[in-house]
This record gives C-alpha cells, structure tokens and sequence, in this order.
C-alpha cells in the first residue's frame, strides 16, 4: 500500500480544548477515548464513545487525520485513506 500523503503532511497543533471532548464537554456528554485532529486542534471523542464527535468532526469539516489524545499513545489515522500512521 502506497504511503498516505495526507499522514506525511500531517501538521501538530495545539489542542483547542486539552480538557476534553469539546462537544461533550459543551453539552455535558461523556467520552471513553479522545482524538486530536491534526488539522485544526479540534478534540474528539472516539467511535467507543456515545457521540463519536472525532469521526462527526471528519466528516463536516473533511479534515482528514486525527492522533490519538490518550497519554502514551502516539498513532495517528487517516479517514480518507483508511491509513494508521
């Protein structure tokens, strides 16, 4: 499988809201696992999660890659092509 541009490219920015899953924590939702977009600093609950906001937020916005924001984890994943990073 050839390597995902959008993971090479992927930028680092600062969590908008490093407290928690920003809709969650707007509406008083809950979340299992959270997820970082490398995009926009947008953090999302995971697809474990009621909401699922990490995928929501891909899917309205296009942003295509998210990291994951639990400590000591550093993968990151590509929606569009399907790719772990």
């Amino acid at each position: 499988m050839a390597n995902c541009e959008h993971l090479s490219k992927a930028d680092d920015p600062a969590a908008k809201t490093p407290e928690g899953c920003e809709e969650c924590l707007a509406v008083g939702g809950r979340w299992v696992h959270l997820r970082r977009c490398l995009e926009c600093g947008h953090i999302g609950c995971c697809d474990s999660s009621p909401a699922k906001h990490a995928t929501a937020h891909f899917h309205g916005t296009g942003h295509p890659v998210i990291q994951s924001y639990e400590r000591g984890e550093n993968w990151r994943w590509c929606f569009v092509d399907s790719q772990m990073g």
